[in-house]
């Protein structure tokens, strides 16, 4: 059955970086501290995730959080809000300027260890799933995700459907990450409207049933951009289109556990 997947980037950054990419557009001089960039991003933790816990209970809908494990430290209390309402927390690095393909496996395994020792501790869920700052992983990411105990792994733009990724350190569900209908590329870097997520998720759809219902749509706000009161209006809209077409919404731990179980029975057959 065609589904849909409720994405919510809870992101940080460490103290006195701005974000890579801001509303601004015009980047400051090299040196300079963007501290309008890094206010923008602070909406994430201030606002924004709680605006979004709101709409999701309003709603009836459990989606996917991404949380930066140094939001431990600066916003425990929204860590925690959002597994006691019953949503998935996955890992997304310490924080966001740490990408994985810049450093050594080394220092990539201990601050995936850092990540969800932290973020286990604080919200007491352990982070079953992974998604790498910017989506980038490294050539070794999934190898320390599975030898760390993680189920699935988001890094991954080459199929529809959920696959095993075999890795030295024993398999991982290698589940795909739509870029489609993602605010932050479409609102911030290609400058389109808000509503414009509403049409791009229905016209996507639309594709997914067309096509058989193979694999999922994927509709991602990031807290500091899409979860102010535009993008979560556009969002109630991508509701209430998918239960119209009679679509699932699920989380990314559901469609890797589903695919793990069928095939273990397609095995077992």
């Amino acid at each position: 059955m065609s589904a849909l997947v409720v994405n919510i980037m809870f992101e940080q950054w460490d103290p006195g970086v701005a974000p890579g990419l801001g509303p601004m557009g015009n980047p400051l001089p090299g040196g300079a501290v963007d501290h309008q960039a890094i206010s923008w991003a602070d909406y994430g933790w201030r606002t924004g995730v709680w605006s979004a816990l709101e709409l999701l209970a309003r709603e009836g809908v459990l989606a996917t959080f991404y949380a930066s494990g140094i939001l431990t430290e600066t916003a425990p209390d929204a860590l925690r809000a959002i597994t006691r309402a019953g949503h998935e927390l996955a890992g997304h690095n310490w924080a966001q300027n740490r990408i994985p393909a810049l450093i050594d496996p080394a220092a990539e395994a201990e601050e995936i260890a850092r990540c969800t020792t932290a973020i286990e501790q604080i919200a007491g869920a352990r982070p079953v799933g992974w998604i790498s700052p910017r989506c980038t992983p490294s050539a070794a990411t999934s190898r320390l995700l599975a030898a760390a105990g993680y189920t699935w792994h988001g890094d991954v733009f080459d199929a529809e459907t959920p696959y095993w990724r075999l890795t030295e350190s024993g398999p991982i569900v290698a589940l795909p990450f739509g870029m489609e209908i993602n605010d932050l590329p479409m609102t911030v870097r290609y400058g389109q409207p808000t509503r414009a997520l509403v049409d791009a998720y229905a016209f996507a759809a639309e594709a997914l049933d067309a096509s058989g219902g193979r694999g999922h749509v994927d509709v991602t706000l990031h807290a500091h951009v899409g979860c102010r009161p535009a993008g979560l209006l556009a969002l109630a809209r991508i509701i209430g289109h998918a239960r119209g077409l009679g679509h699932e919404i699920v989380t990314r731990a559901d469609l890797a556990d589903r695919f793990a179980r069928a095939d273990e029975v397609e095995r077992a057959g």
